[in-house]
């Protein structure tokens, strides 16, 4: 009985933590209407962060999360991406994610 309960709570996590997603990008769209500096950061701050937990609920570590993110931010810089070639995104974030 108690296995079953921890699952269904583990069950109603990830799915609240799916909202959570979904409400972070509608305030981060309003921020961008806005043209709010403040509601942007604090948007994607929520974002990422929510995508990260989400990631540990799913049986994710951080770690993996963090070479798997270096690994397709590679792909892309090898493959020309075009934020890479028309402003370096790329490579500026694979080194800030190696820097850390």
């Amino acid at each position: 009985m108690e296995r079953d309960v921890d699952l269904a709570r583990r069950a109603k996590v990830i799915e609240w933590l799916k909202t959570e997603v979904v409400d972070h990008v509608a305030h981060l769209l309003k921020g961008i209407w806005e043209g709010s500096h403040a509601k942007m950061v604090d948007a994607l701050a929520s974002l990422v962060s929510s995508g990260y937990i989400l990631g540990r609920r799913l049986g994710i570590t951080y770690r993996s999360l963090d070479d798997a993110i270096l690994e397709k931010m590679k792909k892309h810089r090898i493959d020309g991406h075009q934020l890479e070639d028309w402003y370096g995104d790329i490579s500026a974030l694979e080194e800030h994610l190696r820097k850390r």
